[in-house]
């Protein structure tokens, strides 16, 4: 991998990755990336992310709550009718 290039960022704060790197990488334009602030710029580091992996997760997650809180079906529907107005 040639490792450096040099990119401009576009008016919305954008970088391009350059073709090469790109491909050497494997990066897709759906892939996700993490900024980390380092002492002389920044750094992105791919992430994975499943959205269905993460769906079930975070909904096991909260059905969890719900059941150390015994919160009925029937308290759910109102809260959500509530928020909906």
């Amino acid at each position: 991998m040639s490792g450096e290039d040099v990119v401009k960022m576009s008016p919305k704060g954008q970088l391009v990755v350059p073709k090469e790197i790109r491909e050497e990488a494997g990066f897709e334009p759906s892939d996700r990336f993490i900024a980390v602030s380092v002492e002389d710029g920044v750094m992105f580091k791919k992430i994975d992310f499943d959205v269905q992996e993460e769906y079930d997760r975070l909904s096991e997650k909260v059905q969890k709550r719900f059941n150390e809180q015994d919160i009925s079906e029937d308290e759910v529907e109102d809260a959500v009718e509530w928020a909906r107005g």
